[in-house]
C-alpha cells in the first residue's frame, strides 16, 4: 500500500521560504507522477507542482512558476518542494500525491502539512 508522509510545513512571513518534503513508501510503480496540491479553507484544491519519474519532467502552476522548485531524491524515494517568496494567499494545507498523471482523482494522498504565511 502506498504511503506518503509530508513534512516541513510551518509558519513563515511573507517573502520567506519553506521546503516541504514527501517520503513515499510501499509503491511498486516503474513510472509515476509525484507532486503537490494545496487547499486553503473555503477554496478548491489547487495543483501546485508535479514531477514525472518517466522523463523527469516538471510541471508548475502559473501562480508558482519562478518561485517554487520541485525536485526528487530517487534513492530515498523523496520529493521536495522549495517555496520562495511566499505570499499570504498561499496559506493552505499542502498535500503530496502520487498518481499516473498530475491530477487528484484516484490518487494516493498524504495527510497534508500546514503552511501559514503571515506577518
Amino acid at each position: 500500500q502506498v504511503q506518503l508522509v509530508e513534512s516541513g510545513g510551518g509558519f513563515v512571513q511573507p517573502g520567506g521560504s519553506l521546503r516541504l518534503s514527501c517520503a513515499a513508501f510501499g509503491f511498486t510503480y516503474d513510472a509515476y507522477v509525484i507532486g503537490w496540491f494545496r487547499q486553503a479553507p473555503g477554496n478548491e484544491r489547487e495543483r501546485v507542482s508535479c514531477f514525472s519519474s518517466g522523463d523527469e519532467s516538471t510541471l508548475y502552476s502559473d501562480s508558482v512558476k519562478g518561485r517554487f522548485t520541485i525536485s526528487r531524491e530517487k534513492a530515498e524515494n523523496k520529493v521536495y518542494l522549495q517555496m520562495n517568496s511566499l505570499k499570504t494567499e498561499e496559506t493552505a494545507v499542502y498535500y503530496c500525491i502520487m498518481n499516473v498523471d498530475c491530477y487528484p482523482y484516484e490518487a494516493h494522498w498524504g495527510q497534508g502539512t500546514q503552511v501559514t504565511v503571515s506577518s
